[in-house]
């Protein structure tokens, strides 16, 4: 959380920049919408939007979600193992999200899915997630982040994340992203029963 007023102009400067380009791509289309005029309605120059967001599509991608995310995980219980864990703080952490973010979140990820160049950024973006998530759970456990267990156990959850995720865009949000992904990480904690 930004805590200096220097810091919470940067915050709410780069919250202008993503909602207007979100309400441009929303009303024009991803492709027909530039940066420069994405920076025109955030009132902005288009150098500033870069330092902001390397790339139109990094306005799509980047959120604050991760680091919201790998705090409950570390905030969960001692005595929680590692799926239990992930999945409460997978609640919290939307449950710290009110609905408006979620409706931009759900627009997001259908942009991240039809547009190649913002589906490549994603692809890209889930590495650094797949680092957070295994510095909690290593930071949780013990267990050094890069060994094969804690690997192993981060890829079965994004693994299931992601077909929650897809299924979300596809029913365009009918039930709720919370729902879906405790379900998908319902199963795999109870070995994936099929």
């Amino acid at each position: 959380m930004a805590t200096s007023l220097r810091e919470r102009k940067k915050a709410k400067t780069r919250r202008t920049i993503q909602e207007q380009a979100l309400r441009l791509f929303a009303e024009r289309g991803y492709e027909a919408t530039t940066v420069e005029q994405i920076a025109e309605a955030s009132e902005i120059s288009p150098s500033t939007f870069f330092r902001y967001f390397p790339t139109k599509e990094d306005v799509v991608v980047q959120d604050d979600y991760d680091p919201l995310l790998i705090a409950e995980i570390v905030r969960q219980p001692a005595g929680l193992s590692p799926l239990p864990a992930v999945r409460a703080a997978f609640r919290a952490a939307f449950h710290e999200l009110s609905p408006e973010e979620l409706e931009q979140t759900l627009f997001r990820a259908k942009l991240s899915l039809s547009v190649p160049a913002v589906r490549v950024r994603t692809a890209e973006g889930l590495f650094t997630t797949i680092d957070g998530l295994a510095q909690a759970v290593a930071e949780r456990s013990g267990a050094d982040q890069d060994s094969p267990a804690v690997r192993t156990f981060v890829g079965a959850v994004m693994g299931a994340m992601l077909p929650a995720i897809f299924s979300w865009v596809e029913q365009d949000g009918a039930k709720p992203l919370p729902d879906l992904v405790d379900e998908a990480l319902g199963y795999l904690e109870a070995g994936l029963p099929i």
